[in-house]
C-alpha cells in the first residue's frame, strides 16, 4: 500500500515543491523553475557515478528532457520530486552503461540510498552554486584545478597568467567558499543556470 505523507507533515520546501510541480503539469514552461532547484543534484548524483564530466552532462540533459517529457505522469507518493527526479537518472545511467557495452555501477536507488549519501550530494549541490556565485576569475581557476583536476602550471597556460597570480586566485576563491559556507550564505542564480536550462531545452518562462 502507498503510504501519503499529509499535507499538515510537509515542509515548508515541500509545499513549495508540490505547487511547483502541479504549476509544471499544467504548463510545461514552469518547468524551468524545478530545473533551477534541482540540476546541481542531479549532476552531482550522476558524475559521482560516472566519473567523466562530459557524460555526466549528457545524462543530466537526459534525465531533464525525461522528466519534463513525463512530468504529467508524476504522482506525490510519499517521494519527493527530487528522489524522483534521481531514479530517472539512475535508470539513465544502466541504459548508458548497457549501450556502451560496459556496466556503470552506482549506489541503492535514490529513493533507499542511505541518508550520508544523500547529504554529500546536497551538501556537494549547495557548493556547486556557490563556486557559481564567485568572481569569474576565481571561479574559472576553482573549476579548472578541482572539477578539471588541472595543475597551477596547465592553468596559467590556458588563462595567460602566471603561476603565482593562479595560486592568489586559486587562494581567494577557496577563502571566499569558506566564508560563505560558514555565514551559511545562500547562493545567488547566475547566467549558469539559463544556459544549462538552454542545454537540457528548457526555456525560462
Amino acid at each position: 500500500m502507498v503510504v501519503r505523507a499529509p499535507a499538515s507533515q510537509q515542509s515548508p520546501a515541500q509545499a513549495n515543491e508540490r505547487l511547483l510541480v502541479g504549476a509544471a503539469q499544467k504548463d510545461p514552461a514552469r518547468f524551468a523553475e524545478l530545473y533551477e532547484i534541482h540540476f546541481e543534484r542531479v549532476y552531482l548524483f550522476v558524475v559521482r557515478r560516472v566519473g567523466d564530466r562530459d557524460v555526466a552532462e549528457d545524462l543530466t540533459s537526459d534525465v531533464f528532457h525525461k522528466a519534463l517529457a513525463n512530468i504529467k505522469q508524476f504522482e506525490w507518493r510519499g517521494v519527493p520530486f527530487g528522489a524522483w527526479l534521481l531514479r530517472i537518472a539512475a535508470n539513465a545511467i544502466t541504459d548508458r552503461g548497457k549501450r556502451s557495452g560496459r556496466e556503470l555501477s552506482f549506489a541503492d536507488p535514490p529513493e533507499i540510498a542511505a541518508q550520508g549519501d544523500m547529504e554529500q550530494i546536497e551538501e556537494g549541490a549547495q557548493l556547486f552554486r556557490l563556486v557559481n556565485d564567485l568572481p569569474e576569475d576565481q571561479k574559472q581557476v576553482v573549476v579548472m584545478r578541482f572539477a578539471a583536476q588541472k595543475s597551477i602550471r596547465e592553468i596559467a597556460a590556458e588563462i595567460g597568467r602566471t603561476a603565482g597570480a593562479v595560486k592568489q586566485l586559486q587562494f581567494r576563491g577557496l577563502e571566499n567558499l569558506r566564508a560563505r559556507l560558514g555565514s551559511g550564505a545562500k547562493p545567488q542564480r547566475t547566467q549558469r543556470d539559463t544556459k544549462g536550462s538552454k542545454k537540457t531545452g528548457v526555456k525560462n518562462g
